[in-house]
């Protein structure tokens, strides 16, 4: 059952920053096409687990293209170097944007194309009744065996009115805050190296146990 769930966890974190955008103003709305987009997604893996094996950059190419005209991985990487962002170039921004994006494929991909049959249900979008700019969307992915596991993804509207996903939190655990502490913690042991950090930042993410923090939650 621990593989199981393992396996599951590292396919949340990658299944999470392809929710996508939308124009739709209503819940019911966003909660359609959140749907809409995630059944895609997961059509989409189980086609393409084969390629994976065959060429792995095909895959990863294959899934970008899939994901980037729906998430703002700009913002989510922002996010992650917290205020360290103040520190970097506009060079060194770009090149962690990249990095991130990357370390999430290289990290997790083998276990996600070798992740048990699994089906998503998205449950109930929430807009924030103080900023109808931002909104929470709850789901569950519901393992082969039946356990469920909650899903909450965070996102917002940018500026073109389209709604984007920004966070994700799995069984209690905040993955964008995870990701930010480990950053910083990089930091403190690059002593405020920057460059170091976005450097080795594939090698920090493999050494993040989400597995293990949500086993705690």
């Amino acid at each position: 059952m621990l593989l199981v769930k393992q396996r599951l966890l590292l396919l949340f974190v990658l299944t999470a920053f392809a929710v996508g955008s939308a124009h739709a103003g209503a819940a019911e709305d966003l909660k359609a096409y959140v749907d809409q987009n995630t059944q895609r997604l997961v059509e989409k893996l189980n086609a393409e687990r084969g390629l994976y094996a065959k060429n792995p950059e095909a895959f990863y190419v294959s899934m970008d293209e899939t994901l980037r005209n729906f998430v703002d991985f700009r913002r989510i990487a922002a996010r992650v170097m917290g205020r360290y962002a103040r520190q970097t170039t506009p060079e060194q921004r770009d090149a962690f944007v990249v990095k991130f994006k990357r370390s999430l494929f290289d990290s997790y991909a083998q276990a996600l194309v070798n992740a048990d049959k699994f089906r998503i249900e998205v449950k109930e979008a929430v807009i924030n009744p103080q900023d109808d700019g931002r909104a929470s969307v709850q789901m569950e992915v519901i393992s082969a065996s039946g356990t469920r596991y909650p899903v909450t993804y965070s996102m917002y509207k940018n500026d073109e009115g389209r709604w984007m996903m920004e966070n994700v939190i799995v069984e209690g655990v905040n993955i964008g805050l995870a990701f930010r502490d480990r950053f910083a913690q990089e930091m403190e042991e690059n002593r405020g190296q920057v460059q170091a950090v976005i450097d080795d930042w594939g090698d920090a993410v493999k050494s993040l146990n989400l597995d293990k923090e949500v086993d705690k939650s």
